[in-house]
């Protein structure tokens, strides 16, 4: 099979923004207890966090995380995890079925987040609070001020402000499972009122409203509508979620997981311009795809765990090779759209649907999935260029015009490296490439390295870490994606 990657140095798609490469932790299952945060553990620092997974995490440059859910912040009472530890509540957790202890909440996280080289992007509760409640925690966190919420930080014990700049208007409020969930007008009045009274607070402050958790939502397209036209002046990104699976082990079908991604941003950022327009208005409203992954290994096992427990394990999928391939290709998507998707979070990071996992008082492995996310989030900063690539497409499932090879550059800040990303989905052939760079002379390619193997299924684990893992090939002739490959390319400017 052959395909051709067309490069234009000329035109620029736009700049990277390094919160694409963003992360989620929830409090859900064991991504806080277990898994950033285990006092007992042989690494912990002197706040209890896992020494193991700092490090991990900043090996993968994650520039933000967002915090603290997802579906748990709906039922959640941010006070309760604030102040001196042994006064704070036991509570059951309604979005998990799970008790939580609140060792964990806003202080310790906003601590944890500055040692692992990372910021917060803080949600609030729309389920069971309101704008009063979202106004308060910005001025818990952010405020100088001599005031109530602003004292109480500082009696706890931080005398400067956390200086939160990204907040999401709740979480996935059209979706039933919701803890008080809403419908598009409710939540449109609810998040526009709540946008105001937040940035009376702080000013400097951006804000997230809630998408759709997924294209395949019945009320897609009229929620975003409705949304933006209410809350159009006050809000600065619309939130996109979306999880890919292979529950019926199609995997050509899985591999072609971009496209629905890709039609999903296209959809949305038109949304978002048609409102602009019907509202007179020069102002851009952003992408925030804050809920992106592979989700479907765990679900049967989690039906099994019993409720009422202190971080159970929930939502630990086991990644395989063509888990990878997917979740690189999403990223080489996102990239391609970086004009208006500003924000990504890889949903999650640690022992939850993560690429990184641990056990309870034991060791810690990367999963299959950490290390296209990893070598992208390295090399994959800087501005995106105009990328074309021909090659032959197939049908596999209900997505339609898949193409074999998908690919991506991005040009570093400095100008001295340009990072082709491609993969090949063919189960059965190789992909012979011919690259073609306008606007650049002298492009040297210095590095290919490949994620493949024969068993799609194949997995790392604590006890053979080391089974996936990416490996260098030569590159001196014509560049061959392998079948089911996932590639970076590196060329010396």
């Amino acid at each position: 099979m052959k395909a051709k990657i067309e490069v234009n140095a000329k035109k620029e798609v736009g700049k990277v923004d390094k919160r694409l490469f963003g992360s989620f932790i929830e409090h859900l299952g064991r991504a806080v207890y277990g898994g950033i945060y285990e006092p007992t553990h042989e690494t912990a620092d002197d706040m209890g966090f896992r020494g193991d997974v700092m490090k991990m995490v900043q090996e993968m440059e994650v520039p933000i995380v967002r915090y603290p859910g997802g579906n748990f912040v709906s039922g959640y009472q941010w006070e309760d995890g604030t102040g001196p530890k042994e006064k704070r509540p036991k509570k059951l957790e309604l979005a998990w079925n799970s008790v939580e202890t609140n060792e964990v909440g806003v202080d310790e996280f906003q601590e944890w987040a500055k040692r692992a080289n990372t910021e917060v992007m803080m949600a609030v509760n729309l389920g069971t609070r309101g704008p009063q409640d979202a106004a308060n925690l910005v001025e818990y966190c952010n405020s100088t001020t001599d005031t109530y919420y602003a004292a109480m930080r500082k009696a706890n014990g931080f005398e400067e402000p956390f200086g939160f700049k990204l907040w999401c208007l709740g979480n996935e409020m059209d979706g039933p499972w919701q803890i008080c969930a809403k419908t598009a007008n409710e939540y449109a009045r609810l998040a526009c009122e709540t946008a105001k009274m937040m940035k009376l607070v702080d000013p400097s402050i951006e804000l997230v409203a809630c998408g759709s958790s997924s294209p395949t939502m019945p009320t897609f397209g009229d929620w975003e509508r409705t949304v933006l036209r209410e809350c159009f002046e006050h809000i600065d990104y619309i939130s996109l979620h979306n999880y890919f699976g292979n529950p019926n082990d199609n995997s050509a079908e899985f591999l072609g997981s971009s496209v629905v991604m890709e039609g999903f941003i296209k959809s949305v950022i038109a949304m978002c311009d048609e409102i602009a327009a019907e509202k007179k208005s020069e102002k851009k409203i952003n992408v925030s795809f804050d809920e992106w992954n592979v989700w479907f290994h765990s679900s049967e096992q989690d039906k099994k765990q019993e409720p009422w427990q202190i971080a159970p394990p929930l939502l630990e999928d086991v990644y395989n090779l063509e888990d990878a391939l997917v979740v690189g290709s999403l990223m080489i998507t996102l990239l391609k759209y970086c004009d208006r998707v500003k924000i990504g979070c890889l949903a999650q990071l640690v022992n939850v649907i993560a690429p990184i996992m641990t056990k309870t008082g034991g060791g810690i492995w990367a999963q299959t999935i950490y290390y296209p996310f990893l070598l992208t989030s390295k090399n994959g900063r800087g501005t995106v260029l105009t990328t074309n690539v021909v090659c032959d497409k197939y049908d596999a499932g209900d997505i339609k015009e898949i193409p074999y090879v998908d690919s991506v550059a991005v040009m570093s800040e400095d100008g001295k490296q340009l990072s082709v990303f491609a993969i090949n989905r063919s189960l059965e052939n190789s992909a012979e490439i011919e690259i073609a760079i306008d606007g650049i002379e002298n492009a040297k390619l210095v590095s290919h390295t490949v994620f493949t193997g024969d068993d799609l299924k194949a997995i790392n684990t604590l006890d053979n870490p080391n089974e996936v893992m990416p490996k260098e090939v030569s590159v001196d002739g014509t560049v061959v994606l392998a079948k089911q490959s996932w590639n970076m390319l590196i060329y010396q400017l």
